[in-house]
């Protein structure tokens, strides 16, 4: 069923919102639950955020494709699977989508609406680990939407999930989730410092990852 631009541009906030909710918010309460066990604490994260990232994509993907993320729609934009137009309203709605999350999470667990995170993650390996995550994103959600359609959103959570875990970033392949994750100075946070980095190496992988398919699965057929 067609969806108008509006129905599928709050489509996108939406799902971003519940999907920041589950990650910042997860981190908070293994955080405060595991205490000093910070294996247990991201292991925790994982489940919640995997199992959070499956069912939004399962409910909203009829209606926007559930991008959640603008380095997805930059790379259906590439393709002209989506229009420029459309491209930037997605991300805006992405961005203000995951930031009202962030917000309404740190409201939920007692914390400041908006507290800037003070957790440095920089460095090569870590900008490393964004490409490598983003880039096999893409992969996964391009290759999967060509052959596998129906099972997208099981193979992009069973990704995420994995990639919490095989990246030093803990795999944020997002540049709405980066951005928002900064304002939350808790378990999943990114000082803003280390924000640009991070988007940059996302949108280097995403970029990348849609060129070297377009060559492997040539349009995509």
């Amino acid at each position: 069923m067609y969806q108008t631009p509006a129905r599928r541009v709050a489509a996108e906030a939406l799902g971003t919102s519940f999907l920041l909710a589950a990650v910042v918010g997860s981190g908070i309460m293994a955080q405060r639950l595991a205490g000093a066990d910070i294996a247990l604490a991201l292991l925790a994260n994982t489940i919640a955020t995997g199992a959070a990232l499956l069912a939004l994509i399962l409910t909203f993907g009829p209606v926007s494709g559930a991008h959640f993320n603008p380095i997805v729609s930059l790379s259906s934009a590439l393709i002209k699977e989506l229009n420029w137009k459309v491209f930037l309203f997605y991300c805006g709605a992405q961005v203000a989508g995951a930031v009202a999350g962030v917000m309404l999470t740190n409201t939920m667990c007692g914390l400041p609406v908006i507290s800037f995170s003070r957790n440095g993650r920089g460095g090569m390996e870590q900008l490393l680990s964004e490409f490598v995550a983003s880039f096999g994103l893409v992969m996964v959600i391009a290759g999967a939407s060509r052959h596998r359609s129906n099972a997208v959103a099981f193979a992009v959570a069973a990704y995420i999930c994995a990639a919490y875990w095989f990246t030093p970033s803990t795999s944020f392949a997002n540049p709405a989730v980066t951005i928002a994750r900064s304002l939350s100075d808790t378990f999943t946070g990114i000082a803003p410092g280390s924000v640009l980095g991070f988007v940059l190496a996302q949108i280097v992988g995403g970029v990348t990852a849609t060129v070297v398919l377009r060559w492997i699965i040539p349009n995509h057929e």
